[in-house]
Protein backbone atom coordinates (compact mmCIF):
# COMPACT_ATOMS: atom_id res chain seq x y z
CA UNK A 1 0.00 0.00 0.00
CA UNK A 2 1.31 3.54 -1.00
CA UNK A 3 1.76 5.34 2.09
CA UNK A 4 1.61 8.90 2.08
CA UNK A 5 0.34 10.61 -0.33
CA UNK A 6 1.13 14.36 -1.92
CA UNK A 7 -2.09 15.91 -3.58
CA UNK A 8 -1.21 18.76 -5.53
CA UNK A 9 -4.38 20.40 -5.79
CA UNK A 10 -6.34 19.32 -3.12
CA UNK A 11 -8.47 22.53 -3.44
CA UNK A 12 -9.98 21.30 -6.46
CA UNK A 13 -12.62 18.97 -6.83
CA UNK A 14 -10.28 15.92 -7.80
CA UNK A 15 -8.39 16.79 -4.81
CA UNK A 16 -10.46 17.55 -2.64
CA UNK A 17 -12.74 14.22 -3.10
CA UNK A 18 -8.62 12.55 -3.18
CA UNK A 19 -7.65 13.86 -0.15
CA UNK A 20 -11.50 12.91 1.41
CA UNK A 21 -10.41 9.33 0.29
CA UNK A 22 -7.07 9.22 1.29
CA UNK A 23 -7.84 10.68 4.78
CA UNK A 24 -5.05 10.76 7.13
CA UNK A 25 -2.93 9.73 4.53
CA UNK A 26 -3.18 13.02 2.76
CA UNK A 27 -0.88 15.85 2.94
CA UNK A 28 -2.34 18.67 0.01
CA UNK A 29 -1.41 21.41 -1.49
CA UNK A 30 -3.26 24.44 -2.53
CA UNK A 31 -2.22 28.17 -4.15
CA UNK A 32 -3.41 29.48 -1.32
CA UNK A 33 -2.94 27.40 1.51
CA UNK A 34 -5.13 27.31 4.47
CA UNK A 35 -2.67 27.79 7.90
CA UNK A 36 0.00 25.01 8.17
CA UNK A 37 -0.77 23.83 4.61
CA UNK A 38 1.63 23.41 1.52
CA UNK A 39 1.97 25.90 -1.44
CA UNK A 40 2.28 24.98 -4.43
CA UNK A 41 1.63 26.71 -8.38
CA UNK A 42 2.24 24.66 -11.46
CA UNK A 43 3.08 27.55 -12.97
CA UNK A 44 5.88 28.50 -10.71
CA UNK A 45 7.18 24.78 -10.79
CA UNK A 46 7.15 25.02 -14.03
CA UNK A 47 9.46 28.20 -14.12
CA UNK A 48 11.54 26.93 -10.59
CA UNK A 49 11.98 23.10 -10.76
CA UNK A 50 13.95 23.10 -7.47
CA UNK A 51 10.68 24.28 -5.84
CA UNK A 52 9.09 21.10 -6.94
CA UNK A 53 12.15 19.08 -5.60
CA UNK A 54 12.08 21.38 -2.67
CA UNK A 55 8.14 20.60 -2.12
CA UNK A 56 8.82 16.36 -2.68
CA UNK A 57 11.06 16.90 -0.72
CA UNK A 58 9.41 18.24 2.43
CA UNK A 59 6.63 16.25 2.30
CA UNK A 60 8.13 12.92 1.88
CA UNK A 61 5.47 10.89 0.05
CA UNK A 62 4.97 7.52 -1.33
CA UNK A 63 3.42 9.30 -4.47
CA UNK A 64 2.75 12.60 -5.67
CA UNK A 65 -0.87 13.06 -7.43
CA UNK A 66 -1.04 16.42 -10.09
CA UNK A 67 -4.45 17.04 -9.57
CA UNK A 68 -4.39 20.60 -10.34
CA UNK A 69 -4.30 22.01 -13.78
CA UNK A 70 -5.64 24.45 -16.18
CA UNK A 71 -8.91 22.84 -17.14
CA UNK A 72 -10.95 25.81 -18.70
CA UNK A 73 -10.96 24.64 -21.94
CA UNK A 74 -11.35 27.96 -23.88
CA UNK A 75 -8.91 29.98 -21.69
CA UNK A 76 -6.25 27.48 -22.51
CA UNK A 77 -7.08 28.38 -26.07
CA UNK A 78 -6.61 32.40 -25.37
CA UNK A 79 -3.07 31.23 -23.32
CA UNK A 80 -1.93 28.15 -25.00
CA UNK A 81 1.88 29.22 -23.34
CA UNK A 82 0.43 29.13 -19.86
CA UNK A 83 -1.53 26.29 -20.98
CA UNK A 84 1.90 24.37 -21.65
CA UNK A 85 3.50 25.91 -18.13
CA UNK A 86 0.51 24.26 -15.88
CA UNK A 87 -0.62 21.01 -17.80
CA UNK A 88 2.79 19.86 -19.21
CA UNK A 89 5.93 21.63 -17.47
CA UNK A 90 4.71 22.16 -14.03
CA UNK A 91 3.52 18.23 -13.88
CA UNK A 92 6.72 17.20 -15.54
CA UNK A 93 9.12 19.19 -12.80
CA UNK A 94 6.92 17.43 -9.97
CA UNK A 95 7.52 14.11 -11.93
CA UNK A 96 11.44 14.48 -11.77
CA UNK A 97 11.58 15.17 -8.63
CA UNK A 98 9.14 12.13 -7.29
CA UNK A 99 11.41 9.72 -9.37
CA UNK A 100 14.31 11.32 -7.81
CA UNK A 101 13.07 10.80 -4.49
CA UNK A 102 11.69 7.53 -5.08
CA UNK A 103 8.07 8.22 -4.85
CA UNK A 104 5.50 7.48 -7.55
CA UNK A 105 3.63 10.05 -10.16
CA UNK A 106 -0.05 10.09 -11.18
CA UNK A 107 -1.03 13.00 -13.52
CA UNK A 108 -4.73 13.24 -14.61
CA UNK A 109 -5.72 13.97 -17.64
CA UNK A 110 -8.66 13.89 -19.96
CA UNK A 111 -10.77 12.76 -23.14
CA UNK A 112 -9.71 15.97 -24.64
CA UNK A 113 -6.43 14.02 -26.41
CA UNK A 114 -8.33 12.37 -28.68
CA UNK A 115 -10.41 14.20 -31.76
CA UNK A 116 -13.81 12.82 -30.82
CA UNK A 117 -14.57 11.67 -34.57
CA UNK A 118 -15.46 7.98 -33.17
CA UNK A 119 -15.38 7.24 -29.67
CA UNK A 120 -15.68 6.04 -27.04
CA UNK A 121 -11.94 5.35 -26.80
CA UNK A 122 -9.42 2.96 -24.85
CA UNK A 123 -5.97 3.48 -23.88
CA UNK A 124 -4.67 1.91 -26.54
CA UNK A 125 -6.22 4.26 -29.22
CA UNK A 126 -3.66 7.12 -30.56
CA UNK A 127 -4.20 10.45 -29.37
CA UNK A 128 -5.13 12.96 -31.68
CA UNK A 129 -5.81 16.71 -29.71
CA UNK A 130 -8.29 19.33 -31.36
CA UNK A 131 -7.45 21.87 -28.61
CA UNK A 132 -4.78 23.53 -27.12
CA UNK A 133 -6.26 21.93 -24.20
CA UNK A 134 -6.35 18.69 -25.38
CA UNK A 135 -2.49 19.66 -26.98
CA UNK A 136 -1.25 20.63 -23.28
CA UNK A 137 -2.55 17.63 -21.31
CA UNK A 138 -1.38 14.88 -24.22
CA UNK A 139 1.98 16.48 -24.37
CA UNK A 140 1.99 16.50 -19.98
CA UNK A 141 1.30 12.79 -20.48
CA UNK A 142 4.24 12.63 -22.02
CA UNK A 143 6.20 14.51 -20.61
CA UNK A 144 5.39 12.72 -17.29
CA UNK A 145 5.80 9.43 -18.33
CA UNK A 146 9.58 10.38 -19.58
CA UNK A 147 10.33 12.18 -16.06
CA UNK A 148 9.09 9.08 -14.36
CA UNK A 149 8.75 5.77 -16.28
CA UNK A 150 6.98 4.17 -13.67
CA UNK A 151 4.17 7.15 -13.59
CA UNK A 152 0.45 6.40 -13.93
CA UNK A 153 -1.41 8.35 -16.22
CA UNK A 154 -5.83 8.53 -15.63
CA UNK A 155 -7.90 9.59 -18.40
CA UNK A 156 -11.19 11.04 -17.41
CA UNK A 157 -14.13 13.28 -18.50
CA UNK A 158 -16.73 15.60 -17.30
CA UNK A 159 -16.32 14.99 -13.19
CA UNK A 160 -19.12 15.93 -11.29
CA UNK A 161 -20.08 15.57 -7.53
CA UNK A 162 -19.34 17.61 -4.64
CA UNK A 163 -16.05 20.23 -4.49
CA UNK A 164 -16.01 22.96 -2.09
CA UNK A 165 -16.16 25.80 -4.71
CA UNK A 166 -19.14 24.44 -6.23
CA UNK A 167 -18.56 25.24 -10.14
CA UNK A 168 -18.62 21.62 -11.89
CA UNK A 169 -21.84 21.11 -14.11
CA UNK A 170 -23.53 19.60 -11.67
CA UNK A 171 -23.89 22.70 -9.49
CA UNK A 172 -24.41 25.02 -12.08
CA UNK A 173 -27.39 23.02 -13.61
CA UNK A 174 -29.00 22.81 -9.83
CA UNK A 175 -28.83 27.18 -10.03
CA UNK A 176 -29.90 27.65 -13.38
CA UNK A 177 -33.11 25.33 -13.16
CA UNK A 178 -33.53 25.91 -9.17
CA UNK A 179 -33.97 30.07 -10.72
CA UNK A 180 -36.58 28.05 -13.28
CA UNK A 181 -34.18 29.32 -15.82
CA UNK A 182 -33.71 27.27 -19.30
CA UNK A 183 -30.10 26.10 -19.65
CA UNK A 184 -28.59 25.69 -23.40
CA UNK A 185 -26.71 22.53 -23.46
CA UNK A 186 -24.90 20.68 -26.47
CA UNK A 187 -26.80 18.10 -27.74
CA UNK A 188 -23.80 16.51 -30.46
CA UNK A 189 -20.97 16.51 -27.61
CA UNK A 190 -21.25 12.58 -26.10
CA UNK A 191 -18.71 11.89 -22.83
CA UNK A 192 -18.94 9.63 -19.83
CA UNK A 193 -20.04 11.64 -16.79
CA UNK A 194 -17.89 10.71 -13.71
CA UNK A 195 -18.74 10.95 -10.23
CA UNK A 196 -15.86 12.59 -8.56
CA UNK A 197 -15.69 9.75 -5.01
CA UNK A 198 -15.58 7.20 -7.81
CA UNK A 199 -12.88 9.04 -9.37
CA UNK A 200 -11.12 8.90 -6.76
CA UNK A 201 -11.85 5.99 -4.91
CA UNK A 202 -10.03 4.22 -8.22
CA UNK A 203 -7.58 6.63 -7.68
CA UNK A 204 -6.51 4.81 -4.40
CA UNK A 205 -7.23 1.37 -5.61
CA UNK A 206 -5.05 2.12 -8.43
CA UNK A 207 -1.99 3.52 -6.24
CA UNK A 208 -2.24 0.84 -3.54
CA UNK A 209 -1.99 -1.59 -6.66
CA UNK A 210 1.16 0.29 -8.11
CA UNK A 211 -0.86 0.27 -11.37
CA UNK A 212 1.96 2.54 -14.41
CA UNK A 213 0.92 3.23 -17.48
CA UNK A 214 -2.50 4.30 -19.06
CA UNK A 215 -5.71 4.09 -17.64
CA UNK A 216 -9.30 5.56 -18.28
CA UNK A 217 -11.52 6.30 -15.15
CA UNK A 218 -14.69 7.75 -16.40
CA UNK A 219 -18.60 6.77 -15.76
CA UNK A 220 -20.12 3.46 -16.94
CA UNK A 221 -22.30 5.01 -19.63
CA UNK A 222 -21.50 7.06 -22.41
CA UNK A 223 -24.06 9.84 -22.94
CA UNK A 224 -24.50 12.97 -25.05
CA UNK A 225 -24.49 15.79 -22.42
CA UNK A 226 -28.26 16.55 -22.56
CA UNK A 227 -29.33 13.20 -21.51
CA UNK A 228 -26.71 13.88 -18.57
CA UNK A 229 -28.02 16.73 -17.36
CA UNK A 230 -32.16 16.14 -17.86
CA UNK A 231 -31.61 12.74 -16.05
CA UNK A 232 -29.47 14.82 -13.64
CA UNK A 233 -32.32 17.17 -13.31
CA UNK A 234 -34.75 14.90 -12.94
CA UNK A 235 -32.95 13.03 -10.14
CA UNK A 236 -32.51 16.21 -8.09
CA UNK A 237 -36.21 16.94 -8.25
CA UNK A 238 -35.83 19.82 -11.17
CA UNK A 239 -37.93 20.45 -13.98
CA UNK A 240 -35.73 18.72 -16.96
CA UNK A 241 -37.45 20.79 -19.32
CA UNK A 242 -35.62 23.73 -18.88
CA UNK A 243 -32.15 22.10 -20.24
CA UNK A 244 -32.46 22.91 -23.86
CA UNK A 245 -31.00 21.13 -26.55
CA UNK A 246 -28.15 23.34 -28.88
CA UNK A 247 -25.49 22.34 -31.02
CA UNK A 248 -21.62 23.36 -30.20
CA UNK A 249 -22.01 25.79 -33.10
CA UNK A 250 -24.88 27.27 -31.43
CA UNK A 251 -22.59 27.70 -28.42
CA UNK A 252 -20.28 29.55 -30.24
CA UNK A 253 -17.72 27.84 -28.23
CA UNK A 254 -14.16 29.33 -28.53
CA UNK A 255 -12.16 25.76 -28.58
CA UNK A 256 -12.99 22.80 -31.06
CA UNK A 257 -14.57 20.02 -28.44
CA UNK A 258 -14.45 16.48 -29.30
CA UNK A 259 -18.02 15.71 -30.40
CA UNK A 260 -18.30 11.96 -30.49
CA UNK A 261 -16.14 10.71 -27.21
CA UNK A 262 -16.48 9.00 -23.84
CA UNK A 263 -14.12 6.42 -22.57
CA UNK A 264 -13.41 2.98 -22.22
CA UNK A 265 -13.18 1.42 -18.93
CA UNK A 266 -12.13 -2.05 -19.45
CA UNK A 267 -8.88 -1.98 -18.09
CA UNK A 268 -10.31 -0.16 -15.08
CA UNK A 269 -13.01 -2.83 -14.48
CA UNK A 270 -10.31 -5.55 -14.80
CA UNK A 271 -7.94 -3.85 -12.34
CA UNK A 272 -10.17 -2.62 -9.51
CA UNK A 273 -13.29 -5.81 -10.21
CA UNK A 274 -14.97 -4.60 -7.21
CA UNK A 275 -14.67 -0.61 -7.78
CA UNK A 276 -18.60 1.11 -7.69
CA UNK A 277 -19.23 3.27 -10.84
CA UNK A 278 -22.11 5.23 -10.61
CA UNK A 279 -24.90 6.35 -13.16
CA UNK A 280 -26.46 9.64 -12.33
CA UNK A 281 -29.28 8.69 -10.40
CA UNK A 282 -27.07 6.57 -8.18
CA UNK A 283 -24.92 9.41 -8.18
CA UNK A 284 -27.24 11.78 -6.92
CA UNK A 285 -28.61 9.44 -4.10
CA UNK A 286 -25.25 8.88 -2.58
CA UNK A 287 -24.26 12.41 -3.24
CA UNK A 288 -27.60 13.57 -0.57
CA UNK A 289 -27.14 11.08 1.63
CA UNK A 290 -23.46 11.40 2.33
CA UNK A 291 -21.99 14.81 1.58
CA UNK A 292 -24.62 17.61 2.48
CA UNK A 293 -25.55 20.51 1.74
CA UNK A 294 -26.29 19.82 -1.88
CA UNK A 295 -26.91 22.28 -4.40
CA UNK A 296 -30.30 21.46 -5.54
CA UNK A 297 -32.60 22.07 -2.09
CA UNK A 298 -33.81 25.84 -1.63
CA UNK A 299 -32.79 25.36 1.83
CA UNK A 300 -29.04 23.75 0.73
CA UNK A 301 -30.28 20.99 3.77
CA UNK A 302 -29.34 16.99 2.90
CA UNK A 303 -33.13 16.66 2.50
CA UNK A 304 -32.41 14.95 -1.02
CA UNK A 305 -34.39 15.17 -4.70
CA UNK A 306 -37.56 16.51 -3.87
Amino acid sequence: MTGRVLVVGAGGQVGGALCAALGGRAVGTWRTPPPGGLSADLEELAARPSRAEELVARAAPGAVVVAAGMTWVDGCERQPALADAVNRDGPAALARAAATAGARTVYLSTEYVFDGRDGPYDEDRPITPLSAYGRSKAEGEGAVREADPDALVVRTTVVYGPEAHGRNFAYQLAARLGRGEAMPVPADQVSSPTYNPDLAAALVGLLDAGTRGVVNVAGPEVMDRVAFARRLATAMGLDAGLVVPRTTAELGQEAPRPLDAGLEVGRLRRLLPGLVLRAPEEAVAHWAATAPPVPWTASGSAAGPR
